[in-house]
């Protein structure tokens, strides 16, 4: 009999198994995370393959240099677009291939929230803020003043 860990015993057929919940010293490998297989089939080249994360990482690159060319409010506009279509893409398919870093609905929230709050400081840059919130005025003043 082989005893795997230290938190598992052998079975009435001499297999080892696990007797707790917790997790052994050491482990051995890790899960993917669900959605986290090939995004196109395996005769597919690697590019095609992982179509999902390339248009992410493309819109964030095209983000990145409209913002290195002058135009950062439409450039981080479109950094936080494309984090946003990474939360659609993530949500809507079954397998995104490298999209895929954690459960679903955490790469759902994570992406969503970083695109929205990217987005949503980009519209609120000066000059010329194309979203004015009215209290965020008032609270900085309050927040200095003080």
């Amino acid at each position: 009999m082989t005893v795997r860990d230290p938190i598992s015993v052998p079975d009435a057929d001499g297999r080892a198994r696990r007797v707790t919940r917790r997790f052994p010293l050491f482990t051995r490998d890790t899960a993917r995370p669900e959605g986290g297989g090939r995004a196109a089939s395996g005769a597919a080249p690697a590019p095609a393959r992982q179509w999902p994360i390339l248009v992410v990482l493309v819109a964030v690159g095209a983000g990145l240099l409209l913002t290195a060319l002058d135009q950062f409010r439409y450039g981080t506009m479109l950094v936080g677009v494309a984090l946003l279509g990474g939360a659609v893409l993530r949500w809507v398919l079954p397998g995104v291939g490298m999209l895929a870093v954690r459960s679903r609905f955490t790469d759902v929230v994570t992406y969503g929230l970083l695109g929205l709050t990217i987005v949503l400081l980009a519209m609120m840059v000066q000059p010329n803020p194309l979203l004015e919130i009215p209290f965020l005025k008032d609270t900085l003043h309050f927040t200095v003043s003080s």
